[in-house]
């Protein structure tokens, strides 16, 4: 998800820092950066000298203490303890009116905002994924946001082509909230037995969705949606409909993330 965002402010226009602490990942998100665009210029959607600039715009970096900018987007693992940690550092490095945006899908911005020094400067742009692909962002306001903050990104969500819907804190914020449905009626369907992956993601298709739930599953990763489901059922209080399916538990159990690990509700090549 980092190297999408990454990919989608560099093409933007935006000279862009790839950061991670692992400088092999960061080299991994860079080479899906040259993959995908070098697939945008096979199919005569970008010019080679294009492509170039893109990619002169983008640094990949793998100490913290280089992580300067005017824009920080976090998409890090989905915990509250790390994310707080890693913009606590980052604030250290950065002045004062540099914007800290959470990726989050489903933690509570009100609650990492209380953690993080200059909360008024703290903001939700929550991308879909593939980012590069996908319009939506979700623009999320705690009750410290500033609004000079929302303004900002949403300017920049613009500049990179997206449509910057506004929401405040709330459980799943709303496009997570909503989908939660799609995805575990769908989980007790076979849990039931009822149907197997294949006919009900067909079913679902031929119905009018791009994607079936378990195809949609098997590329956001079973852990994050898992993740996402667990945290909506906590925040939400439990409601038996929003209870998180034992099927998606034990794929991520046994590391049956979907595409990623090339194994999930299908096999990947």
């Amino acid at each position: 998800m980092g190297s999408g965002i990454a990919q989608v402010a560099a093409m933007a226009g935006y000279r862009t820092l790839l950061y991670d602490v692992d400088a092999a990942m960061v080299q991994k998100g860079r080479a899906a950066i040259e993959k995908s665009l070098q697939g945008l210029v096979d199919k005569n959607k970008l010019s080679p000298a294009d492509q170039q600039a893109i990619l002169s715009r983008l640094s990949g970096i793998s100490h913290i203490d280089e992580c300067v900018a005017d824009l920080i987007i976090e998409a890090i693992i989905e915990q509250p303890a790390a994310k707080t940690g890693l913009f606590s550092r980052l604030a250290e490095f950065n002045s004062g009116s540099t914007i800290l945006a959470s990726n989050t899908s489903s933690l509570s911005l009100d609650s990492l905002a209380a953690g993080i020094p200059g909360p008024e400067r703290f903001i939700g742009m929550h991308f879909f994924n593939p980012a590069p692909l996908m319009k939506l962002v979700e623009v999320v306001n705690t009750k410290h946001t500033a609004e000079d903050t929302t303004r900002a990104i949403t300017d920049v969500a613009r500049q990179m082509g997206k449509t910057p819907v506004l929401c405040k804190d709330a459980p799943g914020f709303i496009v997570n909230h909503v989908a939660r449905p799609y995805y575990l009626e769908a989980l007790r369907l076979v849990e039931a037995g009822i149907g197997d992956y294949e006919t009900i993601d067909t079913l679902m298709e031929a119905s009018g969705f791009r994607m079936g739930p378990f195809r949609l599953m098997d590329l956001i990763g079973n852990d994050i949606n898992y993740a996402v489901s667990c945290s909506v059922y906590e925040a939400m209080g439990q409601p038996v409909r929003l209870q998180p399916s034992p099927v998606q538990q034990e794929k991520v159990k046994q590391g049956e993330l979907g595409r990623k690990t090339q194994k999930g509700y299908y096999r990947y090549a």
